[in-house]
């Protein structure tokens, strides 16, 4: 497994923020295990696009645990930096889902970081099933409508 170095496509979700105070370390950047922090409100606000947000999860019956993570780290983010995080999903859901992602730090026009995240489906007991339930592939698979593009 591997992180494309691809930009992110058009119709990635995209969201912005401003590093606050508490996640910089003593060298005023970004503690390394906060752009999971990132990351996860990117993936919730994609995931909630193609209706599969925890509730939706829950309503149908299934839940999305993490299986895999990967981050590589370009360069730091410090504190008040303003950056952009985009989220997509990549290849086919069959068997996992793959989501990726770029942070981009919009105060020094860099790239920050780039990752991946594994998702696999369980059942609401907890028991891992070896193929994504088909009515969360056609979700994955159904673009967003176009008031929900960023």
């Amino acid at each position: 497994m591997s992180i494309p170095r691809t930009p992110p496509p058009r119709g990635a979700t995209v969201i912005e923020a401003e590093v606050p105070f508490h996640d910089v370390d003593s060298l005023h950047i970004v503690w390394h295990g906060h752009y999971f922090k990132y990351f996860e409100v990117a993936r919730t606000e994609l995931f909630a696009r193609h209706g599969v947000d925890g509730r939706d999860m829950l309503e149908i019956g299934y839940r999305l645990v993490i299986s895999h993570t990967e981050c590589r780290h370009v360069s730091p983010l410090g504190y008040r930096d303003r950056y952009r995080v985009s989220a997509w999903f990549e290849g086919e859901p069959d068997h996992r889902i793959v989501v990726l992602y770029e942070i981009w730090n919009l105060s020094t026009d860099k790239r920050a970081a780039r990752a991946r995240t594994d998702l696999v489906t369980t059942d609401p007991h907890g028991t891992m099933l070896l193929v994504t339930p088909s009515i969360l592939q056609q979700r994955i698979r159904s673009a967003p409508a176009p008031s929900e593009r960023t």
